[in-house]
């Protein structure tokens, strides 16, 4: 364990970003944020992607390297820092909580991606304030030309999330459902699980910092039926003051109905997707094709997607014998079932 603070670089605007800040603040982990224009920036290593936000720890050897992906980081933060844990301890909650997690990370993501790059407004607000974050003291034209350029860069982005004007109304449609499972969620509980956040509290966080928060169309309709989570948007930034106790994880055998609502959505349009982009990914395909909610769904192969849905059936296969059959009775209940049958159409190599 060290007492150092931790560097990583990123962006506001990016909800990986915002994600992990609020999860260092929750933690109570020093860490020093620096923008990417900070010339202190210079001379660090860079990461083999170049995703926000990077984090700059050192190997087992002692060498800074620049590490990416927050899901893994949260993992291995809570193996080098005590307390305040982020995973139910429960190994039943704990694998839930690692699936609302991914479907945050990797579906409601395509709503903030569709949004911000779908809509004229939108694009014109991101066009404008995106480029700021790199760097304000620059000449007006300057900014003007980078937000036209980041802009046309990411419009021409959206086939591989799937965003087109066939699949652009099932991920508004999945996006709108969402806000209002979660708002029923929220009137009776703080967080998804319980009265304390687990990590995937701080993924649905990341990804509603955009589209609650900053993008004006999806916080919009956030404002019309889901208010509540508008407010939990808020508050969850800084949890640093938040005391919590073992007793405040939900009760992991008989999830509540509003957490069984929320798996139901995930279960009606992340499994299609998932599989098909596994499919495509092991068949080297071109093209992702599947069927989300009765309308077809293409997008590019994500190969990172294949690799996520590899570690949740990694995860499902280590939950102790006792544990299986409740877990998989929920899961069977909220269609999610596909995600894990290793029939010979789904059977996709971890």
């Amino acid at each position: 364990m060290t007492t150092d603070p931790i560097a990583l670089s990123g962006a506001p605007g990016s909800p990986y970003t915002r994600k992990m800040l609020a999860v260092l603040r929750y933690r109570r982990i020093p860490y020093r944020f620096l923008l990417p224009n900070n010339p202190r920036l210079r001379g660090l290593p860079r990461p083999k992607v170049q995703l926000l936000p990077t984090f700059y720890l050192s190997d087992a050897a002692g060498e800074l390297q620049a590490v990416t992906d927050s899901t893994p980081l949260i993992r291995r933060f809570e193996r080098e820092y005590e307390g305040r844990s982020l995973i139910p301890p429960d190994p039943a909650l704990g694998f839930l909580n690692e699936l609302i997690e991914d479907y945050a990370d990797e579906w409601l993501t395509k709503a903030m991606f569709h949004y911000r790059w779908a809509y004229d407004a939108d694009i014109a607000k991101a066009a404008k304030i995106l480029p700021c974050w790199r760097g304000f003291s620059v000449p007006d034209d300057q900014l003007a030309q980078a937000g036209a350029m980041f802009a046309e860069r990411q419009i021409g982005r959206l086939r591989y999330v799937g965003s087109n004007p066939v699949t652009g109304p099932v991920i508004e449609a999945s996006y709108r459902r969402f806000l209002e499972a979660f708002e029923a969620h929220l009137r009776l509980y703080p967080y998804l699980m319980g009265q304390r956040p687990g990590s995937c509290d701080f993924a649905v966080y990341g990804q509603l910092t955009q589209l609650v928060d900053f993008d004006p169309t999806p916080a919009a309709l956030a404002i019309e039926v889901a208010p509540r989570v508008s407010a939990w948007v808020g508050m969850m930034e800084d949890l640093s003051g938040l005391e919590v106790a073992d007793a405040d994880w939900l009760e992991a055998g008989d999830p509540p109905d509003t957490l069984r609502a929320i798996l139901a959505e995930i279960g009606r349009t992340y499994p299609p997707v998932m599989l098909a982009n596994a499919r495509a990914v092991v068949a080297g395909a071109a093209e992702v094709t599947a069927e989300v909610d009765g309308q077809a769904w293409t997008q590019q192969p994500f190969p990172y997607q294949a690799k996520c849905l590899g570690w949740l059936r990694e995860a499902h296969r280590g939950l102790p014998t006792q544990v299986r059959p409740q877990v998989d009775a929920v899961l069977a209940e909220a269609g999610l079932s596909t995600l894990f049958a290793q029939t010979s159409e789904n059977k996709i190599p971890a």
